[in-house]
């Protein structure tokens, strides 16, 4: 091995990559289970960094740890040869493991200094660790010497060299007195990187005999001192103002060296008077912000982890008022070798083919040689199967027995890399590692890692299956990794189930079963709301949340990213947050978060308290007048709530004390106001702030200001005049308060004249009243009236002129010339003659027209105990409408005049008649006595008839089961006529009925009823359920056919001279198909007729609803003898039991209906 190359601290193992038609390199797991019996050449798991400075106190550990299979045996090499372990009783080497302990106790450590390298061994392979350079640090004494004392012009640079002895490592240098301060250091005095103080200029305060340099070293923790430096700054001809210049480095350029990765420090210090700034650029392109810093008052530029784009001219500036300097420092950036990939171990099957890769980088380009077993692989025999190319090394058709450990050294003149990488030759059936039967739970939407981790060589192919039947494919949605896992990009419900993998080689095979539930994510339906409360209020924040039933949530509450407070106050219920009594410090972000095992959803909203804002303080009276004051104050705490405006409120101490009233209002911005005043006053203020929250407590008051007393500025409101009986006027006012006085000795000067009438003014002075009463006017006439105020100061302004009037009194004239106009039977008009204003005596109101109905028409006596009924007409008015009359009566009526004092007398009674009209509604409607076929309807008339009454209108129609309305039938009837009977109606219906009654004038209102007939629950349900069907008709047809007979066998009997019982023949045969109904019950009886006859079945019945009987019922012979009954061909009957055919041929339609079998059958009945 080349020892004379540098080895890079650091462990790692060999990149293995392979080609794309190559075996991919086989990860051995970690799983111990499986690592155990399996073969493992050595691998460096712990080592010391290559540079290790030792504490000469204390022993000397070198760390050498390794695993393999079967365990590693260690030894070690001290500067390139064997060092014998064992030899050494000062040197202990660890039980299973390589590690040194050196006891350097009584011995000289410099003994053990050194090039350390240990070698890790089994009989698969030989790894080795980096060269490991072993030192003892040092904190040497500083060199005696003597300083002389230094004498320097004032304003002139100076530089105070250090030079401290050299440590290991390199020693922390600072400045310090005789008393160990540290020197002050600025722009002007600063320390250079190498540990010299300079000053860019020197001035008399600098002058001491105690500069001294500190050296500390780290490892020792000692601190040494170098000799005082005297420093004296003359005055005796100081150095003028100049230009900059650098003191360090010198010159107009100068190089820099760093290495990648490394830190980059730029030092430009400057002398010059005043002191100079300093400042950077980089020619040509800008300076990394984010990894560079200013140091030293920026005389040092320090850049971090230093890349190849650091690289270029970096200028330094330094600027007075006299002038600038530049300096320009060329930086270049190497790189010691470094990781492009790390290197990692190969597991091949035999006959397989590997690839190593020792892919590194650096400036200059690192070189790369090979090593086996620690071995140059050049100086290894020759091997077919392996070929080095540079940074590759290709193993091609590897065998049993060739595993072994390489090593990748790269290097260049920064330093280099060495990397262990093992090549083992295994032949293992297939493994899985993941265990059985393993549930995999996913959120839906997300994706789905099924994995299926194997081991076994060669490396086994991965298949997948679902629900053990379907092959999954690498394509959407599913994707096989290399390492065989399974993922579902986006997993869906419908992706649960049962999934199989079987990892197989050319060895074997192995199935593993693990299974997928696909979860509904949890999501926040109801996120809390941004809350805005008032201190002592109660906030909630409502969290309500969604999430897979089969999972079990929490919610969990956040104050500002923290924990709630632990406060019996915050309640935490299953869907909220309840913060009672709410504080200033509950103000901040609440946060539910709802938690799953699987994932988690949250959601924030801010609380703020707020409050009244606090009261103002610091009130100040400034630009004081007679009638102005400037007020200002400082704003109290808004509580999180605006300030909206400032009330500024006012007490008077001399007239109201006690009171505070509202002056004036400013805007919340403001904290000022001006202030307008009033005289004769006691003034004190207070300000009143409000927010959205409300208004704050009132401020402290103000000091008192007093104004002085004035005339009144105003005279009093509200003057008016008003007689209250006749020959009177009082005038009142609304007095003028305290505050609107202005002054003591408030009175009121009350003047008044008759208008248009008296030129002079009559006065007099009143006060402490509101009103003065002016006896002996004449009856409501208009007068001028003024009220002014005046008190000891002067009077008020002229008062204005205001119209009164004196008392009124009753009027004295009625209305003439009272006309009626009928317009119709309900509406009058009324005209008359207005009264002469004089007659009044007042304010005209209007006229009161007083009517009253006296009798009807059609009725000879008056009623009593009519209702009078007035209407008011407002104003100067000579006629009015009278609405609302009743047709058809007799009217009586009045009009008076009305003033304010009340009304004057009646006119002349006027009688008046309204003309017919039509009538109002029957006063009821009843139908009544429902029959089959008929129904009686009565009726009442009108209580109003409005006229002379000529009869009803009665309307009816039938209303079927689906509330249609069938044809109307109208019949009409005289005034004497309530009642009528309808025959011949359906039977089973519904009937409507209307009914109005009329006048000459026309017909009134309609009054509506509804009745039903009598239901036929024989025959007519039997008609409606099956008188259409086919065998129905056919046997109608045989009954008629069997009647037929029986009446041909009775006529016979009958000519013979017999009677034939039909009762009997019934009662024998009980055939209900050939039964008469009884008319009164509806069951089948005898047969019978009458005069009258029996109508056929599905005609109309009589009006009277009625079927009457005859007084025989027994058999045909009862109803006549040799009569001129015959029978058609078919049997029917042509002729009538009684001999009455003309007038039953006549009587209409009674046999009309009779076509169908119904009604056929039923002829014979």
């Amino acid at each position: 091995m080349d020892w004379n190359r540098k080895w890079v601290p650091g462990v790692g193992a060999v990149l293995l990559t392979l080609l794309s038609h190559m075996t991919s390199a086989l990860e051995v797991p970690l799983d111990p289970k499986v690592l155990e019996g399996l073969p493992q050449p050595p691998t460096i798991t712990l080592q010391s960094p290559k540079d290790y400075i030792f504490d000469p106190r204390e022993n000397i550990v070198i760390h050498c740890e390794a695993k393999g299979k079967p365990q590693p045996s260690f030894s070690w090499t001290r500067n390139g040869t064997h060092f014998d372990v064992e030899k050494d009783s000062k040197v202990l080497m660890k039980p299973g493991s390589g590690t040194l302990v050196i006891d350097i106790s009584g011995e000289k450590a410099e003994a053990y200094e050194g090039t350390y390298q240990c070698t890790a061994h089994n009989e698969h392979g030989t790894a080795v660790t980096n060269n490991i350079v072993i030192r003892q640090s040092r904190s040497p004494l500083w060199s005696k010497e003597r300083n002389e004392a230094i004498m320097v012009q004032k304003g002139v640079s100076l530089v105070l060299q250090c030079r401290p002895p050299a440590g290991l490592p390199p020693p922390v240098i600072f400045w310090m007195d005789n008393n160990f301060q540290k020197l002050p250091l600025d722009k002007r005095v600063s320390q250079a990187l190498n540990g010299d103080l300079y000053f860019s200029n020197v001035f008399p305060e600098d002058t001491r005999s105690d500069y001294i340099c500190y050296a500390r070293f780290p490892h020792t923790q000692t601190i040494q001192q170098k000799q005082p430096i005297s420093v004296t700054v003359l005055d005796s001809s100081p150095e003028g103002e100049r230009r900059p210049g650098f003191m360090l480095p010198l010159g107009t350029t100068s190089t820099k060296m760093v290495l990648k990765g490394e830190t980059l420090e730029l030092e430009c210090i400057a002398e010059g008077l005043p002191t100079p700034d300093i400042s950077w650029q980089k020619d040509g392109g800008e300076l990394p912000s984010n990894r560079m810093s200013y140091h030293n008052f920026k005389k040092t530029l320090k850049i971090s982890d230093v890349s190849e784009d650091d690289g270029g001219n970096y200028r330094c500036t330094a600027t007075n008022n006299m002038g600038t300097v530049h300096h320009i420092i060329k930086v270049t950036v190497k790189a010691a070798p470094f990781w492009v990939s790390v290197p990692r171990n190969l597991i091949l099957a035999p006959n397989e083919t590997g690839m190593l890769t020792c892919r590194v980088n650096g400036e200059p380009k690192p070189r790369i040689d090979w090593f086996v077993n620690g071995v140059p692989i050049e100086n290894t025999p020759e091997d077919p199967s392996r070929k080095v190319e540079d940074d590759t090394v290709i193993l091609s058709n590897v065998q049993s027995g060739s595993s072994a450990v390489y090593q990748c050294n790269a290097s260049n003149e920064f330093g280099y890399l060495l990397a262990n990488a093992f090549v083992s030759v295994l032949a293992e059936p297939p493994r899985v590692l993941t265990p059985p039967n393993q549930v995999y739970q996913v959120i839906t939407n997300n994706p789905a890692l099924l994995h299926c981790a194997s081991f076994g060589s060669p490396i086994p192919t991965i298949t997948w299956f679902k629900d053990s039947q379907i092959s999954i494919r690498n394509a959407d949605p599913y994707v096989i990794h290399e390492n065989g896992t399974l993922e579902i990009n986006v997993a869906q419900p419908l992706n649960s189930g049962k999934y199989t993998c079987i990892a197989g080689n050319n060895l074997g095979i192995k199935e593993n079963h693990v299974f997928l539930e696909v979860k509904e994510p949890t999501r926040i339906l109801k996120q809390p709301e941004y809350k805005v409360v008032q201190r002592g209020m109660s906030a909630v924040f409502e969290c309500k949340v969604k999430h897979d039933p089969s999972l079990i949530p929490t919610m969990t509450w956040l104050k500002d990213k923290g924990e709630l407070p632990d406060d019996e106050r915050f309640e935490v219920d299953a869907d909220s947050l309840t913060i009672k009594d709410v504080t200033d410090e509950d103000e901040g972000t609440y946060t539910c978060i709802m938690n799953t095992t699987l994932d988690q959803d949250s959601a924030s909203a801010m609380l703020t308290v707020v409050e009244k804002p606090d009261p103002p303080t610091d009130l100040e009276l400034t630009d004081q007048t007679e009638r102005s004051v400037q007020l200002t104050w400082t704003p109290g705490d808004e509580n999180n709530s605006p300030i909206e405006k400032f009330v500024i409120q006012y007490e008077d101490l001399l007239h109201q004390p006690g009171v505070w009233t509202n002056l004036t209002e400013v805007p919340g911005s403001s904290t000022t106001a001006q202030l307008h005043l009033s005289p004769y006053v006691y003034y004190s203020f207070r300000v009143v702030a409000k927010n959205q929250v409300g208004y704050s407590e009132p401020s402290q008051s103000s000091r008192q200001y007093r104004t002085n007393p004035a005339a009144p500025d105003e005279n009093p409101s509200g003057v008016q005049g008003v007689g209250t009986d006749p020959g009177n006027l009082v005038v009142s006012w609304t007095p003028l308060t305290g505050f609107q006085s202005n002054g003591p000795g408030l009175e009121y000067k009350v003047q008044w004249r008759q208008k248009d009438v008296e030129k002079e003014w009559s006065a007099h002075n009143v006060a402490n009243i509101s009103q003065w009463v002016v006896s002996g006017t004449p009856t409501y006439v208009p007068y001028e009236i003024k009220v002014q105020a005046f008190n000891d100061y002067g009077s008020g302004p002229e008062p204005e002129v205001v119209i009164g009037y004196s008392g009124e009194d009753l009027p004295l004239s009625a209305p003439e010339s009272v006309q009626v106009m009928v317009h119709n039977s309900t509406l009058a008009e009324v005209h008359w003659e207005p009264v002469s204003t004089p007659s009044v005596r007042g304010k005209l109101q209007g006229y009161k027209v007083y009517y009253s109905r006296q009798r009807g028409l059609h009725e000879t006596e008056e009623e009593t105990d009519q209702e009078e009924q007035v209407l008011t007409f407002s104003g100067n008015r000579s006629e009015g409408r009278l609405p609302g009359l009743q047709p058809y009566s007799v009217y009586n009526l009045f009009i008076k005049v009305l003033n304010n004092k009340g009304e004057g007398p009646p006119s002349p009674s006027k009688t008046f008649e309204t003309p017919e009209g039509v009538p109002g509604p029957p006063s009821f409607l009843n139908v009544i006595n429902p029959g089959l076929e008929s129904l009686t309807v009565e009726w009442g008339p009108p209580i109003n008839n409005n006229g002379r009454l000529t009869g009803y209108t009665l309307k009816y129609q039938p209303v079927n089961n689906t509330s249609e309305l069938g044809p109307v039938q109208v019949m009409t009837f005289l005034a004497n006529e309530t009642t009528i009977t309808l025959s011949n109606l359906n039977s089973s219906m519904l009937y409507k009925f209307y009914l109005s009654a009329k006048t000459n004038k026309g017909s009134g209102p309609i009054i509506t009823e509804e009745a039903l007939t009598v239901m036929d629950t024989t025959v007519a349900s039997r008609q409606v359920d099956i008188a259409t069907q086919g065998w129905f008709i056919g046997l109608m047809c045989a009954i008629a056919l069997l009647i037929l007979v029986l009446l041909i066998v009775c006529f016979i009997k009958r000519n013979k001279g017999g009677k034939y019982p039909v009762k009997e023949k019934e009662d024998a045969h009980q055939d209900p198909e050939i039964q008469p109904m009884k008319e009164d019950d509806g069951t089948f009886g005898e047969y019978s007729d009458t005069e009258d006859h029996k109508p056929l079945k599905g005609s109309r019945t009589p009006s009277n609803g009625t079927v009457r009987r005859d007084e025989s019922d027994d058999s045909l012979v009862d109803y006549g003898e040799g009569g001129d009954g015959q029978f058609n061909e078919d049997g029917s009957f042509i002729g009538q039991y009684s001999g009455k055919k003309e007038k039953d041929t006549h009587e209409g339609n009674e046999s009309s209906e009779a076509p169908s079998p119904v009604n056929a059958m039923n002829s014979f009945v």
